[in-house]
């Protein structure tokens, strides 16, 4: 409602993502990109010659576009009529002259269908066209494809091309085309743009922000949603890590276009908006005459959970959580979703509240098994996180996730690898029988001297706790993780305790004294170091421990050098 008042929201016909499939409206970001193969046709138009890998399309095309500077076609003039045959008959197509046409591209000469591709639609704006409608919401020709009119267009198809073909008009067919395919994430359906009346976020639209402790955006200012984020991000307000993706959040920005935020679905905030004939009401509560009838779209996922930073801290009220926990210090979420939800957080956050909504933004990678491949049923290489964790323990598939995971890169996750950290779990209790075994009950080590080996073994294991803080602090908790791993496992287990057992086998001594105080010194050290990326293993072996300074090893002190 605040964002519709500052004129920032606003309702409009503009040719958006739709999905016959799922009969909704699907956002840029959740577009994805599939490969396909399929005949390519060129068709004769007039004189031209255009290209298409959607013939079904074109019962609408009655506008023929090249460049301006294109020296091909230089005897046509912007706005000449030009009669042709077409599929259904004669038609008067008029030639424009604009430079969205790409002149190193086939013929440089292509025609346009407004309705149903957002160049074309582009175009059709920017020399006040004709647009009409070729395909319905459910993917059904209209009357304009007169004989074809109610057919399916993936039924349509092949008919179109049979009768161009019987008229001469095609040209040459490229049987194996290969082309990326816009398709809905979320359901697979095949994209079809339509124009539509949507409600969308003006990005570029100029407000004046109240407040602001943005850096680079003033108290007062006049700015724009694209600025706010951009800003938030290259004044050093929120940090990305990795930071290569702040390039990849920066393009991002720079090609942003109005956020289309209805969507046509069950689930979700609906659209707070009224109409009673042709009246509108925005508003937080419904009116209380009656006649008044609720939009029925919903809001778009991401513009709610935009949100989230501050309306789960009591906002819009300035209530002290608000005050003690805005902005938060570090975001946790994938990579895949820095545009969906990092970037609207920031959008949300800094027009409602004029903050940033957190200060470090950690992106981790997808999770893919141990070829390489996305996960998928379609390739029977899911691998269930619930039955590693049955099978192995929850700490050996918590560390399978976190050794090796650079931020921002992908994982590549296969059994063994699960199966080898539930190894090292079971390392983790040999090693602490042992040292448990090697001690005497009622044992305390306050009073008893290290020799100087001892103390520079031990020594090492707390220069360790300061390289294990570095990485965490650094956000390479990969690095973290694999350190102590390989030092409990290489350096505690296979050197020191078996250097040691000689001393422990012997006769009581200032020297075992010392073996067995530093021992239990690095057992200490280790669990605590391992308790972040083990916690459910490490804390029933503290709870083993006779001596300990804390009940809990989760509020123990941390290792320090």
């Amino acid at each position: 409602v605040r964002m519709y008042n500052a004129g920032l929201i606003y309702r409009g016909f503009r040719i958006v993502n739709w999905d016959p499939k799922l009969q909704t409206t699907v956002s840029d970001d959740e577009i994805e990109y599939v490969e396909k193969t399929d005949p390519f046709y060129y068709f004769q138009y007039g004189p031209f010659v255009i290209g298409t890998v959607r013939p079904e399309t074109k019962f609408g095309d009655k506008y023929v576009v090249m460049h301006p500077d294109d020296a091909r076609y230089a005897q046509y003039s912007h706005g000449q009529q030009i009669d042709l045959e077409w599929i259904n008959g004669p038609i008067t197509a008029t030639v424009i002259k604009d430079e969205a046409a790409d002149m190193e591209t086939g013929s440089g000469v292509m025609t346009i269908t407004p309705s149903h591709s957002n160049i074309d639609f582009e175009i059709a704006k920017r020399h006040n066209l004709d647009i009409e409608q070729v395909i319905d919401e459910r993917g059904i020709l209209l009357p304009i494809a007169g004989e074809f009119a109610g057919q399916h267009i993936k039924k349509a198809r092949a008919a179109i091309v049979e009768k161009l073909t019987s008229k001469g008009l095609v040209t040459k067919v490229d049987e194996k085309y290969v082309h990326n395919v816009a398709t809905n994430s979320r359901g697979g359906g095949i994209i079809e743009p339509q124009i539509k009346k949507q409600w969308f976020v003006g990005v570029d639209k100029e407000f004046v922000i109240e407040k602001s402790s943005i850096a680079g955006i003033a108290s007062g200012s006049a700015t724009t949603l694209k600025k706010l984020m951009k800003a938030s991000v290259e004044n050093g307000g929120v940090k990305i890590n990795p930071e290569r993706f702040e390039k990849i959040y920066y393009h991002w920005i720079d090609n942003l276009r109005d956020w289309n935020i209805s969507r046509q679905i069950w689930f979700g905030h609906r659209i707070p908006v009224w109409y009673k004939g042709e009246e509108m009401y925005c508003g937080v509560e419904a009116p209380r005459e009656e006649g008044w009838e609720q939009d029925s779209d919903v809001l778009d996922t991401w513009f709610s959970s935009g949100l989230w930073t501050f309306s789960t801290l009591g906002w819009p009220d300035a209530t002290d959580d608000l005050k003690t926990y805005h902005p938060t210090a570090v975001l946790e979420t994938g990579y895949d979703i820095i545009f969906f939800w990092v970037a609207r957080m920031i959008l949300m956050s800094g027009f409602h509240v004029g903050e940033v909504p957190f200060k470090q933004v950690y992106l981790h990678g997808l999770v893919r098994d141990g070829q390489g491949r996305k996960m998928s049923k379609s390739l029977g290489n899911i691998i269930d996180p619930l039955d590693m964790i049955k099978k192995y323990g929850a700490d050996a598939t918590r560390l399978s996730l976190v050794v090796g995971a650079q931020p921002g890169n992908d994982l590549k996750l296969s059994e063994d690898r699960v199966r080898g950290y539930k190894h090292f779990a079971n390392k983790l209790w040999n090693i602490t029988r042992f040292v448990l075994e090697n001690q005497h009950e009622g044992d305390t080590f306050s009073n008893i001297a290290l020799t100087e080996a001892d103390t520079a073994l031990v020594a090492e294991a707390r220069e360790l706790a300061k390289t294990v803080s570095d990485n965490i602090d650094n956000f390479r908790l990969d690095l973290a993780a694999d350190a102590v791993y390989h030092y409990v496992w290489d350096r505690f287990a296979a050197q020191i305790i078996e250097e040691s057992k000689a001393v422990l086998k012997g006769a009581d001594g200032p020297e075992k004294a010392s073996k067995q105080r530093m021992l239990s010194e690095i057992l200490i050290i280790s669990l605590k170091l391992l308790h972040p990326f083990m916690p459910f293993v490490t804390e029933a072996i503290w709870q083993q421990l006779p001596q300990k300074e804390n009940d809990l090893l989760m509020v123990a002190k941390w290792p320090s050098a």
